[in-house]
């Protein structure tokens, strides 16, 4: 009697707290806010649901290739091999943070988010046919948590994934998390009976079984590869879809260095450019290509939430440990003399981790992100509570004494002086030098006047230049002392932030300086809780700002003020164009406009 009761009992609870927990069930979902696409909506604002497909283009990638697997933790993977496998989810380029239905069909979580179900599509397919289940994606999860890189296996940690039936798959993650539950929905799915068989941290000498609308078609390897468009896609008429993925052949061509490229461009070689040289741009893009309209340029200002570049420093190393240090070499990168003398003043100057959005720290510390910093005071710069950060300004000039004196200051502070016109360290007699890496091929006209004028500091900087598969290996094995990083865009904060930054992924290829900060670790955790919460965001933000700025990780170099790129003249486009990014997969070729070309363009 005693037991019935007891199990009476146990039922009622749980049956409760099952009908407690509301369940949300959606075709799309929002990490802040909600999706801007309705559940009928029939493509993307950015496409054309009518584009016509066919036609080639050509395009180019610098180095060179040994490897069709993305996701390897060796070898260099070739251009394109990140579209082969479409994923659960896909988002949108005129929002952030929003999925929509690809091999999925629709998802339902609790307001827990201990758990997320997705259901798949039954037309779902890979290239050879056969169905995508959720075995497959099951076992995806199983071989990025077993093979993957190490960020991987660190973010999703604790995370499980079982197969409920034949097209539903169950996601468990160890603690609430709304941001990571949802991450989880942007996973490729592999196929079990292919990569069964292969290590997915070891590099592909062929292509692999895909599901992507395009499949390698031909290639040679360091040379080209080129992709087909699969003309029985699946998904070619899904609302995501829809406008996209016009051309019948995609080929990139690999070139050893830029200038060669551009060359090729302009004779014809390939048909499409994103010009990252302010100077070719303001003065090469001429010829009779150019004054016959055969080649088009295009500039759109970048005004919305934007990639940037740093030069990240090893903070691990020794040399570099000493924020004062790393204060003094930012002083020595002019980037007022750069962006006149080598960029003709096509560049912004990088000033925030949060480029371009509210969430930059641009005023000084409100009272919400004062009662985030004052448990921090001590611990972080004094400099967060009583100044704006902004990057050392020069008068562009090229000769700034007042910024050189000021760095000799800092670096005499952190125990260096000058002896023989080479700075010395006052204990160990130890000379001031390092290495600052490049991958060879590269437009670095800016590197000659760094490495002069911290030569009048007494530092000699080492220019290493590697091609793309050492660089690779170089990065992901952190032997370097310093090298240009990337920063992407963050249109606001994110759980994507602790790959960055986070202690736990110290020895990620994404923490380029390789921070390990409990402070950093703090905000982060923070911010990882308040996910959807705008309020509790906002604050969070601007403080991580300010600590990451005052602490000198990275030198802030600079953001193309305009989107610059030129196009031989056979391709048409949707007249609106997507906010946060050029959009070239909805164009489209236009038979049209290539029969004006000269025969061997069209």
């Amino acid at each position: 009697m005693i037991l019935r009761w007891f199990t009476f009992l146990l039922f009622s609870v749980t049956a409760a707290s099952a009908q407690a927990e509301n369940i949300k069930v959606s075709y799309a979902f929002a990490q802040l806010g909600e999706p801007k696409y309705a559940a009928d909506f029939t493509h993307y604002d950015y496409a054309n649901p009518t584009a016509p497909k066919g036609g080639s283009v050509t395009l180019s990638a610098i180095g060179t290739y040994d490897n069709f697997n993305r996701f390897a933790m060796r070898g260099n993977p070739g251009a394109g091999t990140d579209t082969l496998y479409d994923p659960l989810f896909t988002t949108s380029d005129d929002e952030t943070g929003s999925y929509y239905p690809l091999i999925a069909e629709s998802a339902r979580y609790p307001d827990s988010s201990r758990w997320i179900e997705v259901t798949l599509n039954p037309q779902a397919r890979f290239q050879d046919g056969s169905a995508i289940t959720a075995t497959d994606v099951a076992f995806t999860f199983h071989k990025f948590m077993t093979e993957g890189v190490p960020q991987y296996r660190v973010y999703y940690k604790g995370v499980t994934a079982k197969v409920i039936s034949e097209l539903t798959v169950r996601f468990e993650l160890p603690e609430s998390d709304r941001d990571k539950m949802l991450s989880l929905l942007s996973t490729p799915v592999f196929p079990e009976k292919f990569w069964k068989d292969h290590n997915l941290g070891e590099p592909l000498s062929a292509p692999p079984l895909s599901s992507g609308p395009y499949r390698v078609s031909s290639y040679k390897v360091g040379q080209y590869i080129s992709y087909s468009r699969v003309k029985n896609y699946w998904a070619a008429n899904l609302p995501v879809n829809k406008g996209r993925f016009n051309f019948d052949t995609l080929r990139y061509d690999y070139y050893l260095d830029d200038n060669v490229a551009f060359e090729a461009f302009k004779a014809g070689a390939f048909d499409f450019r994103n010009e990252s040289s302010a100077k070719k741009w303001a003065t090469q893009y001429r010829g009779k290509n150019f004054d016959n309209h055969f080649i088009t340029k295009d500039e759109q200002p970048n005004d919305v939430a934007t990639a940037s570049s740093w030069l990240a420093f090893n903070v691990q190393k020794p040399l570099f440990s000493d924020r004062r240090v790393r204060e003094a070499i930012s002083l020595a990168f002019d980037f007022e003399w750069m962006n006149k003398a080598l960029f003709y003043h096509a560049y912004h100057r990088s000033n925030s981790y949060f480029q371009n959005t509210e969430y930059a720290a641009r005023n000084y510390p409100d009272a919400k992100e004062l009662e985030i910093l004052g448990p921090l005071k001590g611990k972080i710069p004094d400099r967060v509570f009583s100044q704006i950060y902004q990057p050392p300004h020069t008068d562009g000039s090229g000769y700034d004494r007042a910024n050189l004196l000021k760095a000799l200051d800092l670096l005499k502070q952190a125990g260096w002086t000058l002896k023989n016109q080479k700075l010395t360290n006052v204990k160990t007699g130890q000379s001031f030098g390092f290495e600052l890496l490049l991958r060879s091929g590269g437009n670095d006209q800016w590197v000659l006047p760094f490495q002069h004028t911290l030569s009048r500091l007494g530092i000699t900087l080492t220019i290493r230049q590697v091609d793309s598969s050492q660089y690779l290996a170089r990065l992901r094995k952190s032997d370097f002392d310093m090298l240009p990083s990337p920063y992407p865009a963050m249109p606001f904060p994110d759980s994507n932030l602790q790959i960055y930054w986070a202690s736990s992924f110290v020895n990620s290829s994404y923490n380029r300086p390789h921070v390990m900060s409990p402070v950093l670790d703090g905000l982060i955790a923070q911010i990882n809780q308040h996910q959807g919460d705008k309020v509790a965001l906002l604050p969070l933000g601007r403080a991580l700002d300010r600590v990451l700025t005052w602490n000198y990780y990275m030198i802030p170099m600079w953001y193309n003020a305009n989107n610059r790129y030129a196009y031989w003249s056979k391709f048409s486009m949707p007249t609106i164009r997507p906010t946060y990014s050029l959009g070239f997969d909805s164009w489209w070729y236009d038979a049209n406009k290539a029969a004006q070309l000269p025969a061997q363009r069209r």
